[in-house]
């Protein structure tokens, strides 16, 4: 039978900057560096393979331990990643897409928006039309939010987790920036645009709740400034504005000057906080219906 050496694999696997590889990239790996792993029986750490074809090979190694086989089936397009050696999860999902990005409960858990641990990962990949700019009235926004929110159906379980992968609108990645985690790199939402999504999506964000907490942890670093340089780009057909004037009037940590910026803001339209809300009332300020005793 044919054997290859465990220990000159495992040195060869540590010895790369890449610790995350998908099937074709470590089958790859596997055909180029088979030859160099051969030995025989009774070499030390040798572990014994069906046949020298890389998918054999990268099975035994598998078996052996040198490299972990992680799932993540999402209904569309699931992913098999192999890891060498202990990495985030948040690496492992990144390597689901390099251009995708961590928003919403995600982006406030790694922006330090939030004290709960959440156990859902949101992991956004932009899809490539440009949405926005449509025409509103009050009948068609009570008529859309008096219905439930749309939530995406391509999410699996990941360890003991859930990982949503989302086809958010194509921005450009606006304020999306990379971020060094326990020696990996991801891509996250900064503070104004983790803001910005958690207000259009609080179901993704641990609820209405959360989001007020976001917003007064997030006071002392916040820009308004890009905050609503962001909210123009992104050309939301509804008012977000009035519901991030809310929470930051309702956080009482913001100046007159930084909600003066979104009072500028025309606020044409009632508007909701969230989906379905249950005993609404009317903040006549912001045009803006929340729960009642929020």
């Amino acid at each position: 039978m044919p054997y290859l050496s465990a220990i000159r694999i495992k040195a060869d696997l540590s010895g790369q900057a890449r610790r995350i590889w998908s099937t074709k990239e470590l089958l790859r790996y596997v055909g180029t560096n088979i030859e160099f792993w051969k030995c025989r029986k009774n070499t030390e750490g040798a572990i014994e393979v069906n046949h020298y074809l890389p998918t054999h090979a990268l099975e035994t190694i598998v078996d052996a331990g040198l490299v972990r086989k992680i799932s993540i089936p999402f209904p569309h397009r699931p992913v098999t990643r192999y890891v060498y050696g202990e990495q985030s999860p948040y690496a492992v999902v990144q390597s689901s897409d390099r251009n995708g990005y961590f928003s919403h409960y995600s982006a406030m858990f790694l922006q330090d928006l939030t004290e709960q641990i959440p156990k859902v990962y949101y992991f956004n990949a932009e899809q490539r039309a440009t949405g926005g700019g449509g025409t509103l009235t009050q009948a068609s926004i009570n008529r859309a939010f008096a219905g439930r929110c749309r939530v995406s159906s391509n999410f699996a379980r990941f360890g003991d987790a859930t990982v949503y992968k989302l086809n958010g609108q194509n921005t450009g990645c606006l304020g999306v920036k990379d971020l060094l985690l326990d020696g990996a790199e991801i891509r996250v939402t900064d503070i104004e645009r983790t803001l910005i999504d958690i207000v259009v999506r609080p179901i993704y964000s641990g609820g209405i709740a959360e989001v007020a907490k976001a917003f007064e942890i997030a006071a002392p670093n916040v820009s308004v400034n890009r905050l609503t340089t962001y909210l123009k780009a992104l050309n939301f057909t509804y008012p977000y504005h009035q519901v991030i004037g809310y929470y930051m009037d309702r956080a009482g940590k913001y100046s007159e000057k930084q909600l003066a910026q979104l009072r500028r803001i025309s606020r044409d339209f009632d508007f909701y906080i969230d989906y379905q809300i249950k005993n609404p009332t009317l903040n006549k300020q912001w045009r803006l219906f929340v729960p009642k005793g929020f």
